[in-house]
């Protein structure tokens, strides 16, 4: 009932993905072979959300993972928990996207895409009562970038009534992994705007800052990130895997958090965060979780939520806490940052509570903001892709796999639309007394 398919696509979605599959299986007591070892029938209660049953009580996850190459998937097959998905949900090329939107769209990717497609649909029938399809990629590559857009909109036409949800990496401002990142991103904001319902922003220099700042690691690894990322997944996905006493699903997180249909894209995090040394010195209360919460150094994609205003708020509580308190606890902050608030939308914060902690912790929080301020990361993507298009550098490679340039000023505008629209409702202000003094002209 209610399940939830998960796709992830090229090398940052496979290892996003892999790592929340671990998390996930932990908390539902799953061990590498699908084997349910738990201590509490909870666990099992909506398991199904996630996962098939298959002979000899095996769980096997209902997920889809997809590459133009095979390296990615072979690193995943050779991992602990790569005995747990099914051989034929792994779909890989042979050529590879070579970090190009084109390659994953237009050429390599679309020849996959329809063998891909199959595979998706044959999940999506097994299920009783589909909620929707969880994306994972990555938009500075190839694969995830190119093909994920290709794909976001076939499911989009084939699936119009279901909810599709994208955890998205970002090209950050100083981790840049290619060159081309600009374009490979700006080409699929587009798709990202048409084709999806909620989109998380998630970029490695947020996550960098965290772990260095917060968690005090002085080489943070990949695996390190994609901890955090997968500690947001689990988070926001808590309420329709455990029982609660105030349920969030993915439709009513869309419904609550997304005032305009093209502005869905959400800027997550996760509290507590401490240092492994600091965590013997602090006990975790309700409004320590609340304060953090709020902080920009926890936000997970970097621009600053100060320099914008939250169009809506999210917040996804696990443990066990009053109500009352975590009601409390979000007015006072609230009235407290109400400039930070827009105050045409009153009580735009939405808040959810489980009982489930997560693993080896008390209580815990997942934030989900809709804040203006994420137009700065857009920007900034569109600077370097004019900077770049300009001098019409590396454009061949995209015309030559049968892109038209015309996309390209196509994509640029698009952007631009996004960031103004952002812009416009921040400054927009609530003229309640103006509106009744027009409505009174009109009468006389």
């Amino acid at each position: 009932m209610r399940e939830i398919v998960h796709i992830q696509i090229g090398q940052a979605g496979n290892n996003i993905g892999s790592k929340f599959w671990e998390v996930i299986s932990d908390e539902h007591g799953v061990d590498p072979r699908g084997h349910f070892h738990g201590d509490s029938d909870l666990q099992l209660e909506r398991i199904n959300v996630y996962f098939n049953e298959v002979t000899g009580g095996r769980f096997v996850p209902r997920a889809i993972l997809v590459d133009l190459e095979p390296g990615t998937l072979d690193v995943v097959r050779s991992e602990p928990f790569g005995r747990l998905f099914r051989p034929d949900n792994m779909i890989s090329g042979h050529a590879g996207a070579g970090n190009n939107f084109a390659k994953g769209r237009y050429t390599e990717g679309a020849e996959l895409c329809d063998y891909m497609l199959d595979v998706v649909r044959k999940e999506a029938e097994g299920c009783d009562c589909m909620q929707g399809f969880q994306l994972t990629h990555s938009i500075g590559g190839g694969t995830g970038s190119g093909m994920g857009s290709l794909l976001l909109q076939k499911l989009r036409e084939e699936y119009p009534d279901r909810i599709i949800t994208t955890f998205t990496v970002i090209p950050s401002p100083k981790v840049s992994d290619t060159v081309v990142e600009p374009y490979n991103a700006t080409m699929s904001v587009q798709f990202l705007v048409e084709n999806c319902d909620e989109t998380y922003m998630i970029d490695n220099e947020a996550l960098y800052d965290i772990c260095y700042r917060t968690l005090k690691l002085s080489a943070p690894s990949y695996g390190d990130l994609n901890h955090l990322i997968s500690a947001v997944m689990s988070g926001i996905t808590t309420c329709f895997r455990f029982p609660g006493q105030l349920n969030a699903d993915l439709r009513k997180i869309m419904v609550n958090m997304v005032p305009f249909p093209r502005l869905h894209f959400f800027m997550p995090g996760f509290v507590p965060l401490t240092s492994r040394h600091g965590q013997a010195y602090r006990a975790i209360t309700v409004p320590d979780l609340v304060q953090q919460m709020f902080d920009a150094k926890n936000m997970m994609c970097a621009c600053d939520p100060r320099k914008g205003k939250y169009l809506t708020v999210a917040s996804i509580f696990r443990g066990r806490m009053s109500t009352k308190e975590v009601d409390e606890q979000m007015l006072n902050i609230q009235n407290k940052n109400s400039t930070f608030f827009v105050e045409w939308i009153p009580n735009n914060v939405k808040t959810a509570i489980c009982d489930i902690p997560p693993r080896g912790l008390k209580m815990s929080a997942t934030f989900i903001g809709n804040t203006t301020a994420i137009q700065e990361l857009f920007k900034r993507v569109s600077e370097q892709f004019s900077a770049m298009f300009r001098r019409k550098a590396y454009v061949h490679w995209y015309t030559g796999e049968g892109m038209d340039e015309n996309e390209f000023w196509e994509a640029e505008s698009n952007m631009n639309d996004l960031i103004s629209e952002y812009q416009q409702y921040q400054e927009a202000e609530a003229d309640v007394q103006d509106e009744f003094e027009d409505d009174e002209d009109f009468e006389e």
